[in-house]
């Protein structure tokens, strides 16, 4: 089912002036998103801006709200992000005629940062810092809490009870997932568990000329270990990268407090992001985009490869 289909150009240029009470032009370019739409426009004064129509179903208002929110948080904190502007009646979401709910955010352009030195990894830990800063001040419960027990037991959950494993590879999967999921249970107990952006990688982290560090994205943000904001912008397994990790922590603590002994949450969080990412393909597969770019998703060998992976992850966390 594609629940855009009704989402036409004109559509999108008539909400993002209903959004912002602006007249706009008639561009309105599509830019890369597999789960949302996302459209780049332009006001008859020439100004950019990108329009965001957020899928039916994945995420409730208030949760979305709660995303903003942070992001709002950010920005207050002089944080460089991308905050959502407010529309014609002061609010960060409006909703389609056909039931779709977006947002138009300010185009802002930058580079993806390139990571040539120490201090380079330091100013990252330092940006970091400050999110976790800002996400520490305000709760956020409808979102999803990046704990074994209330994120990855339901896509375990949502894999081994859809049709998505083939009959000759489902009890290897079933094995390593059982024995994952015995040395994830537990792990998280006691722990701090903030607003994190939650999906940290390189390709969220811009760099803008006079004005540092940028990051976008917060789509995936979370409740979770600090530390899980981290771990992403490693080049390899943790064993294999201290020295950058330990220049960013150096970054980080020189503005928060950070919990060492989460260090060994990197290669859990690892194992529970790959479970993550099967049940997130799981829910594309009847969208055209997701089957263009990935024509060889649920088959046997897939599978194969995926439960060898699971396997040499059990075994770093072990």
């Amino acid at each position: 089912m594609n629940e855009f289909e009704h989402l036409l150009p004109d559509q999108v240029v008539d909400a993002a002036e209903a959004y912002l009470g602006t007249p706009m032009s008639g561009l309105a370019v599509p830019l890369p998103s597999y789960i949302n739409r996302v459209y780049e426009l332009q006001s008859l004064a020439g100004e950019r801006y990108v329009a965001k129509f957020y899928r039916p179903g994945r995420w409730e208002p208030a949760a979305i709200a709660e995303e903003h929110r942070f992001v709002l948080d950010c920005a207050a904190d002089e944080i460089p992000v991308i905050a959502p502007l407010r529309s014609v009646a002061g609010e960060t979401l409006m909703t389609t005629e056909d039931g779709i709910t977006f947002t138009v955010f300010p185009k802002r352009f930058g580079r993806e940062l390139e990571i040539l030195c120490d201090e380079d990894w330091r100013r990252i830990g330092r940006v970091t810092a400050r999110i976790h800063l800002a996400g520490a001040r305000r709760e956020a419960p409808h979102r999803t809490i990046l704990t074994p027990e209330e994120s990855t037991a339901p896509y375990l959950d949502h894999l081994l009870e859809g049709d998505y494993i083939p009959a000759s590879c489902r009890g290897a999967f079933l094995e390593v997932a059982e024995q994952l999921y015995e040395q994830l249970e537990g792990r998280f107990d006691g722990l701090e568990l903030i607003r994190i952006h939650g999906d940290c990688h390189r390709g969220n982290i811009l760099e803008r000329p006079d004005e540092g560090l940028m990051i976008i994205d917060f789509d995936d943000m979370m409740t979770g270990p600090p530390v899980q904001d981290l771990w992403l912008l490693l080049p390899e397994h943790v064993e294999n990268c201290r020295c950058e990790l330990d220049l960013m922590l150096s970054g980080y603590c020189e503005l928060r407090d950070f919990n060492f002994d989460t260090i060994s949450l990197i290669e859990p969080l690892r194992a529970m992001r790959m479970i993550y990412f099967l049940a997130w393909c799981s829910t594309q597969i009847d969208d055209f985009k997701f089957r263009t770019n990935f024509p060889d998703w649920g088959g046997e060998q897939f599978w194969r490869n995926e439960i060898g992976d699971l396997r040499r992850q059990l075994a770093l966390i072990r």
